[in-house]
């Protein structure tokens, strides 16, 4: 019984609720995440480079307002109230997308996109506060919990899947609406148990927090026209993104460069190095429901015996992975630890980029032994998907239980932010890059296949070079990430051999 409790020590209250509440909350986003673009162009006409650009937007409002998110929570509503919010404009946008039409398409993303966008960031900061800065389960917590977000998508996926062969758009965004729904009614279960821990809002007089809380509402709300008009400008939505995102990399050098403490000052450098990573991984990541996405639907073989795979589908790849690995890898890396292994973050985020580069370069492969017909061989993409999501099991949890580790206290919710505003940032990348292949039609495989082969092969081949980069880099890495008790430790071993 003693080495079941170390092998699965029990969790602090409240992480459990989160991951039912995870596992809900992704289920709407899941399906726009999925049927953006398919549905832009199916149902709405648009053609292929509008509807990557929309979702290069809508990716980059949904993660770039995870740094705002971060804020807010923590400064004005508190996390699990700007949590529910959150989910509440969620619910009201995707019923205006189920009601199809450009205009309502607009009005629906804008309000789905500050729901979405303000309260993930919210999720993460109440799981993370759950635990001490050195408690060693915060690692598996987060794993666990990524694996609740994955059984959202896998769920999602699979009717969004269903639902995109027979076109039923409307059916599909009301169901999308459920799960935001039941996210909000468990929360409102646990209410008292999701409390937040030691946020600035806290140490607010009772007056304070009222006027704060009535300022958090107001910005809440006053997003959504303000989303909705950046919506109708692509190109000057980009390029204020990418400002924004410039402007916040400077400023958090600013704070490393002033921060006072020593040891703190290293983790803040060594996190700044891993975002560069980070921003390569999830580039070429987020092309899955964009550019590789419309390479799957009009390059693809996507029949399996007398089955055709609709394009949501193959994305469950990722989520089985996910859901699967998750636990598996928490288990396998705590043994490997026991028995005197080093893996620690810079080795994973390493291997993430490089497993990403081997996974874009299996398809220029599969490109080249594609049939007559130019459509490539369904094994490839699978190879492919399998890849880039071991590598996202290397990289994301890892990377949001890293801020509760690395981050300053008063850093926590920009920084957790920041982590999340990179993904945003990458959207926009991915964005442009699948506005590079040509428009895609069907029956008319072998006339993009070079395109996309070209393409895939440079950003693979890159992933790569980034990777072995970091490799390199391990060692000074590791040098700068340091806990507190290895400060102390290494002062006393240093005291021990002057004496």
């Amino acid at each position: 019984m003693a080495s079941l409790k170390d092998r699965f020590p029990p969790a602090p209250h409240g992480v459990g609720a989160l991951f039912f509440i995870q596992t809900f909350a992704t289920l709407g986003f899941a399906v726009l995440y999925s049927t953006l673009v398919l549905y832009a162009t199916q149902h709405l006409h648009f053609s292929a480079r509008e509807a990557s650009a929309i979702m290069g937007v809508f990716g980059a409002f949904n993660y770039g307002l995870h740094l705002f998110g971060g804020y807010l929570g923590g400064r004005f509503l508190s996390n699990r109230n700007l949590f529910v919010g959150g989910m509440v404009l969620q619910v009201i946008g995707c019923a205006c997308i189920a009601g199809g039409s450009v205009g309502l398409l607009y009005w629906g993303l804008a309000l789905f996109l500050t729901g979405s966008g303000l309260n993930v960031t919210c999720i993460n900061m109440m799981l993370t506060q759950r635990f001490r800065p050195e408690d060693n389960r915060r690692e598996g917590a987060f794993l666990w919990n990524y694996a609740g977000m994955n059984i959202g998508f896998f769920i999602g996926f699979t009717v969004a899947g269903h639902y995109q062969l027979t076109q039923s758009y409307s059916s599909l965004f009301i169901f999308a609406t459920l799960g935001n729904v039941l996210a909000i009614i468990l929360a409102a279960f646990n209410w008292k148990t999701l409390a937040d821990l030691n946020t600035p809002l806290l140490d607010a007089s009772r007056a304070t927090f009222r006027l704060r809380f009535l300022a958090g509402v107001a910005i809440l709300v006053g997003l959504v026209p303000l989303v909705w008009i950046l919506l109708q400008y692509t190109e000057w939505t980009e390029k204020l993104v990418k400002g924004i995102c410039a402007l916040v990399a400077l400023g958090l050098v600013y704070l490393t460069l002033r921060h006072p403490d020593v040891r703190e000052k290293n983790n803040m450098w060594a996190y700044l190095i891993l975002s560069a990573g980070s921003l390569v991984f999830w580039a070429l990541y987020q092309m899955a429901p964009n550019g590789l996405q419309l390479f799957a639907l009009h390059n693809v073989d996507r029949m399996i015996g007398t089955i055709e795979i609709a394009p949501q589908w193959i994305q469950n790849i990722n989520t089985v992975v996910i859901v699967l690995g998750g636990p598996l890898m928490s288990a396998l890396f705590n043994r490997l630890r026991a028995r005197g292994w080093t893996i620690d973050v810079p080795k994973q985020f390493s291997a993430s980029l490089i497993l990403m580069g081997l996974g874009f370069l299996a398809l220029p492969a599969g490109i080249a032994l594609a049939d007559d017909r130019g459509m490539v061989a369904f094994v490839w993409l699978f190879v492919s998907y399998v890849l880039q999501s071991v590598g996202e099991l290397l990289i994301s949890p890892i990377g949001y239980a890293m801020i509760g580790r690395m981050a300053p206290r008063q850093y926590q919710g920009i920084m957790m932010g920041s982590w999340m505003l990179i993904t945003g940032l990458a959207s926009l990348f991915a964005g442009d890059f699948s506005g590079m292949i040509p428009e895609p039609s069907e029956g008319v495989a072998a006339s993009t296949n070079p395109a996309y082969s070209t393409l895939f092969a440079e950003l693979g081949a890159g992933s790569l070079v980034v990777g072995i980069v970091l490799c390199i880099l391990i060692p000074a890495l590791r040098r700068l990430i340091r806990d507190r008790a290895d400060t102390v430790d290494g002062a006393l071993a240093a005291e021990a051999a002057a004496d």
